[in-house]
């Protein structure tokens, strides 16, 4: 029965390097040499693309070296259900995670590695301020609990990047690099990020995408206009921007996918027209002038303007007269009879669209051709909005930034959060580009608004996407204040102060108003609460001068202030699994046995498993194996000190290798 120690590779989160060399080998076998790759025979195989020169294009600043080595370094720590503070814990695919993003990145590497369909993030803007950023990695776990309360061991602020410190932008790509990194292997291969962005780190935030996600798969800057600022003397910047990159782009035009976004403010439109049609029935006529006379009174700024075209009205619903010719010109000429005045109508100068008469006679019986008065006019052909509601997204757009904030402010009852997301915006991110069950990512949560957009959108369609968010437990701050009225709320709640307890307050309140105003809507708006934290696997702690009272210490490997949760869902993540897979618990000869992702993994914590009681749990074990019949392979794990003696343990092992069980799977902590 193999040990999981603290230097076992399963105890620890993915190991990147030996996946990339692992890579290489397959792709090029020739240039490994006793297991090491020889860069020689790795240029000759590369030919031409290898760039050998000393000054390359791209960018550099002092400490990407270290930062790439720090996307490398693999984490020990785990992540702790906290089930209290999660809405509906048994039924919730959604995780709410509170820890330094670097690290649970790394954790959650091996679970959900090419399973993600969007990652969106909104990073801390680089304005000279501080922004929690730790510059010394030696200790990542003890780095974040430090990062919890923003200040080092000696009551110093973690970080302070002000733009005369000299390493302005270094820091801030820095700190961006690794989780960029990291985040890449996230996402599927028809996956995306969407990268939030003002114009001081626009420039290099580009580099850096082209850097980690590769030049090729830029898909767009998307420009949001949130509205006019009146604080400057030159320029007035009333724009940010959202940098979008595929995960392949390739593969989205191999697989010929496209990108929809539901045109805004046909609400509006709809209900302006159930409005006429209650009052005028079928006098289509006086309907269309309804609807052209309520288009003109918009304001120019209302999203429905943009579609006024769409101002005509049949027994179908509402359309605008499209161009019926033959695209590009030269397309047939043939005689269409007006239905009214029965002679030939104006022919187009470039011809009809089709270049069938029959199909053009099979339209016009449809009452699918718009004609005028008389046969003097050209006709069209009738464009009707239920078939034009989406069109491919437009990179420049305008969303009132003052907006959200409102509607964050009636949600919450008071401000909480300065210049949050709008979740209207993320919201038809999360529309145009994921579906059904997909998986959406954000590392950077703040507030939420990605949860609450996730939420709003299921409502809205049906669908059953996920998310993760990760969120650092970042302290209020009282002297900001709208940080203190968000404190005050939390003294109010009995929550920490802290953003990350904001964060959850706000998914609670957002699933309730959405569930409030559709009763009928059957989503899930909960969320599993889990939280960074050092192994439950206590490292071996050595005292030179007693090696008795060393062996003693260290009899026990699981620390024995964590419960069997706790160690559970690290193996989750060590061997791989869903935060979210069904676990289900069986008394057997009174000791609690686990069986997780329906016997992918079967888990038995016993403390003391005597030797004469080893064969009747092994065949229960069996037998419950039998039952679940799992998929692939089964791993096993037993509490390492839970045995009577070493024979015990043995003949358990012994017995679940003769019924089938691989060796190497059998596993004790």
């Amino acid at each position: 029965m193999q040990k999981i120690s603290p230097d076992d590779a399963s105890s620890k989160s993915a190991d990147l390097i030996a996946g990339n060399i692992e890579q290489l080998k397959a792709l090029f076998p020739e240039v490994v040499t006793e297991s090491k790759i020889n860069f020689d025979v790795l240029k000759q195989v590369l030919g031409g693309m290898v760039e050998d020169r000393e000054e390359k294009y791209g960018l550099n600043w002092p400490g990407k070296r270290k930062a790439r080595q720090l996307a490398l370094m693999p984490s020990i720590g785990t992540l702790r259900p906290a089930t209290k503070e999660s809405v509906d814990w048994d039924s919730t695919q959604n995780l709410m995670i509170e820890g330094d993003n670097l690290e649970v990145l790394k954790l959650l590497q091996k679970s959900y590695a090419g399973k993600v369909k969007l990652i969106y993030i909104d990073p801390p803007y680089n304005t000279g301020n501080d922004f929690v950023y730790p510059d010394d990695f030696a200790d990542n776990i003890k780095n974040y609990q430090m990062l919890a309360g923003l200040i080092d061991s000696d009551g110093r602020k973690v970080s302070s990047n002000a733009d005369s410190s000299g390493r302005f932008h270094s820091a801030w790509l820095s700190m961006m690099y690794p989780r960029l990194k990291l985040a890449r292997d996230f996402l599927r291969a028809d996956g995306a990020i969407f990268v939030s962005c003002d114009e001081s780190e626009h420039p290099r935030l580009r580099l850096l995408m082209d850097d980690v996600f590769g030049q090729e798969n830029f898909v767009a800057d998307l420009v949001w206009a949130a509205g006019r600022k009146n604080d400057s003397r030159l320029i007035s910047v009333s724009h940010e921007y959202i940098v979008c990159y595929a995960r392949d782009a390739g593969h989205l035009r191999t697989a010929k996918i496209e990108w929809r976004q539901r045109k805004r403010g046909l609400e509006g439109i709809y209900e302006e027209y159930d409005r006429l049609k209650a009052k005028l029935r079928s006098d289509y006529k006086a309907m269309t002038e309804g609807m052209k006379a309520w288009f003109r009174e918009l304001p120019d700024s209302h999203p429905a303007k943009a579609h006024k075209h769409y101002c005509h009205v049949d027994q179908r619903g509402v359309y605008f007269p499209d161009n019926i010719s033959w695209p590009g010109g030269g397309g047939p000429k043939y005689e269409v009879l007006h239905p009214k005045t029965k002679q030939p109508v104006k022919v187009p100068s470039r011809g009809w669209m089709t270049s069938d008469p029959e199909k053009m006679r099979a339209w016009i019986a449809d009452d699918r051709v718009h004609f005028g008065e008389d046969e003097n006019s050209v006709p069209c052909i009738k464009s009707y909005l239920a078939d034009r509601e989406f069109t491919a997204p437009y990179s420049v757009f305008y969303q009132d930034g003052r907006a959200a904030t409102k509607r964050l402010r009636e949600l919450m009852g008071t401000d909480c959060f300065d210049f949050p997301k709008d979740e209207v915006v993320l919201q038809e991110l999360v529309a145009m580009m994921t579906s059904g069950s997909d998986l959406i990512l954000d590392f950077f949560a703040g507030s939420a608004t990605m949860g609450h957009s996730v939420m709003a959108q299921n409502s809205v369609d049906g669908q059953q996407r996920r998310f993760i968010l990760v969120q650092l437990p970042e302290p209020l701050d009282p002297d900001n204040e709208v940080q203190a009225a968000a404190a005050a709320l939390c003294d109010q709640l009995g929550r920490p102060r802290n953003i990350a307890e904001l964060a959850k307050e706000r998914l609670l309140r957002v699933g309730k108003k959405l569930v409030g105003e559709n009763p009928l809507f059957k989503g899930d708006t909960g969320y599993r609460v889990f939280k960074l934290d050092s192994s439950n696997i206590r490292a071996w702690d050595a005292d030179p001068d007693d090696l008795t009272g060393t062996l003693n210490a260290n009899i026990e490997h699981l620390k024995p202030e964590r419960t069997e949760q706790d160690v559970l869902y690290e193996l989750l993540l060590k061997l791989g699994l869903d935060l979210t897979v069904p676990i289900e618990k069986k008394k057997i000869g009174g000791t609690d046995v686990h069986a997780i992702g329906a016997g992918s993994l079967i888990v038995c914590l016993a403390k003391k498993v005597k030797r004469d009681d080893v064969e009747d749990l092994a065949q229960r074990i069996i037998d419950w194996h039998k039952k679940l019949a799992p998929v692939g392979e089964t791993t096993l794990v037993f509490r390492d000190s839970g045995f009577e003696d070493d024979v015990a343990k043995s003949n358990l092992a012994a017995i679940l290798v003769q019924h089938g069980f691989d060796e190497a799977r059998i596993r004790s902590l």
